[in-house]
Formats: C-alpha cells, structure tokens, sequence
C-alpha cells in the first residue's frame, strides 16, 4: 500500500489511472494502492473532472481515463517516464516566470541531476544572449534540465550540441520531419526555428558543478499564430504537419533519447555525437556573419566544429578563429 500525503493522492490516483489508461481500474482498487476510502477516491475523481479530465465511471467497473486537459499534466509525464535519472524528479506549475531562473535556484539549492523544471505557461523567458523566447499556454513545451555531469568547463559547449541533438532524433521520430540544426542552439525545419536552447552553468574553480539547460519546443502552436503575428522565422509541428502532439509523450521521449546521448558522450567521448550534429549543421560551408557578445562583428565561412563543439570560422585572409559564444546568420 502506498500511503499518500492529503495533498499528494490525487496525483497517485492520476498516475495509476495514467498506467492503466484504456483499462477499468476499480475503486476498491486505488483505494487499497493509495491508502483511502473509495469515498475519498470519488472526491478526487470529481475534483480530475471538474478540473477538465474525462474519466468514465462504471458501477461495479470502475474509472477509465479517457482524456487528459491539453498541455502537460506532471502525473502523466511521471507515468510514462523510461528513463533512470532524467525527470526523475519533476518540479511543475501550470505557470511561472522563467522554467531557467527557477532551475538555476534548484540546482544552487543541490537538486540532484536529472531534475525537470517544467510548466504550460512561461511569462518571463529568456533565450541565449538576453533574447526572449515566449510560450503559447498549453501548446508548446517549456522545460530546464538540471545535469551534473562532473566535466571540466572546457567541456560546455558539447552539453548544448547533444541537447541539439536529441532534439533533433526525437522530432524527426515523433513527426517524420528532416531537422537541420543552426549552430550553436537552434533547431530550424524548412529553416524556421522550431526549438531553442540556453545552456547556464554553476562552476567551482575549473569543474562544473551544475549544467542547466533550458529547452523551448514550437509542437502544438496553430500556423494561424504565426500568420497573426508576422513571425516570419519560426514555426511548430502543427504548422508544419497539421497534427496535434502529445506533450508528456514528447517530454518522455526526449528525456530517454537524451540520457542515451549524454550516456553515450561520457562514455565515448564527443566523436560519438560529432557526426550526429554535423549531418544536420545547416551552416557548415557557408559564409556566415558572426556577432558576438558586445556587438564584436566577424564574417567568414564557417568550416565546421572542432572536438570541444566550438565553432571554426575561417575569415578571407585565411585566419581560423574559434568561435565559443555568438549569433550567426547568413545571406
């Protein structure tokens, strides 16, 4: 039996209806699981209901979870996780400022690697180099990821490369659509941004004690969105596809293929994702305009990245210069 705290049973009877989604599952049942009354059970099968989740109910059957609200439900995505550390522990809110800002305070706090700070409305986030990045309400996917993976700093740039990577697998996966990545962070289809990702870290000396690596996905925004709002550069897999996604299986899917990725790199090395990253660079090859922190501007064509995951930009008089941090666009 597991014993639930008041404010904790509706989310147990949440995931075992999840875990048995498409079966009966009686009362007697959950309430023997969860350690209540069927009388409290119903209180909270009413309470799913009313808050937008139809659940049928069958004398001497019990409750089937037919449909979940729209948008991500953290007792859904608890429920179908597969993997052993990523989103293990996941801190959820329908809404708040900046899924960035509070899995910095968590990860300072000592939350362990593999925490997932998620919510359906973010209103105050922010992308690489101070950009804003905003999130449509129960449409899209809004996420941090707190890793530890005990590298040295040199080591950063390669956590956003496998991020953009997995990303990248799990879309071309779920939606049978060709991914090209724009270095360092950006995922783009038909080249308009589909996902962004902002990679922080919490360092000590030359160790990296903590990576938080934010991560914005465009899925369920409707091609009218984008039309209303003239926004020209970016676009989401209903746009493209016009299907709807699950969110939570989404969510799960990436996490499992990028503990498999991250895996794969601790073990191997960054040769094993190199190749990845690269047959989809959509930069590689071109000449491309470099703008840095503090408005610092180069030109040149970009010749590929080197084993630590920065940039190689080789201007006209031949000079190769190493770019670490920077926005680039290209005619």
């Amino acid at each position: 039996m597991v014993q639930g705290k008041p404010q904790n049973t509706k989310k147990l009877i949440l995931e075992m209806l999840y875990r048995n989604k498409g079966r009966f599952l009686s009362g007697q049942k959950i309430s023997e699981a969860i350690g209540c009354s069927r009388t409290a059970v119903w209180k909270h099968i009413r309470e799913l209901i009313d808050g937008g989740y139809r659940i049928e109910a069958v004398q001497k059957s019990g409750y089937r979870l037919e449909r979940a609200p729209e948008g991500i439900d953290e007792a859904a995505l608890s429920a179908g996780l597969k993997t052993e550390q990523m989103g293990r522990r996941i801190v959820f809110s329908e809404s708040m400022d900046s899924t960035q800002k509070q899995a910095l305070r968590l990860a300072e706090d000592g939350a362990e690697s593999g925490t997932l700070v998620i919510t359906n409305e973010q209103t105050s986030g922010r992308g690489r180099l101070g950009h804003g990045w905003t999130s449509v309400r129960g449409k899209n996917i809004t996420m941090s990821l707190i890793v530890r993976p005990g590298l040295p700093i040199e080591k950063t740039p390669q956590l956003t490369l496998i991020t953009a990577v997995a990303a990248a697998e799990t879309i071309e996966r779920t939606a049978a659509v060709p991914c090209g990545i724009k270095w360092p962070n950006d995922i783009l289809i038909e080249g308009k941004k589909i996902v962004g990702i902002l990679t922080e870290l919490q360092a000590e000396e030359n160790r990296i004690k903590a990576v938080v690596i934010g991560i914005g996905m465009n899925v369920n925004t409707e091609a009218s969105v984008y039309r209303k709002h003239r926004l020209n550069t970016a676009t989401s897999l209903t746009a493209l596809t016009g299907e709807t996604y699950d969110l939570n299986r989404f969510v799960q899917d990436f996490l499992l293929n990028f503990e498999y990725r991250l895996g794969q790199f601790m073990r191997d090395g960054f040769t094993a994702i190199k190749p990845l990253w690269e047959s989809r660079a959509v930069s590689l090859g071109k000449q491309i305009r470099v703008r840095r922190p503090g408005g610092h501007m180069l030109e040149g064509r970009a010749i590929g990245i080197d084993d630590e995951g920065v940039l190689l930009l080789e201007e006209d008089n031949g000079r190769i210069d190493h770019v670490y941090s920077a926005d680039i666009d290209w005619s």
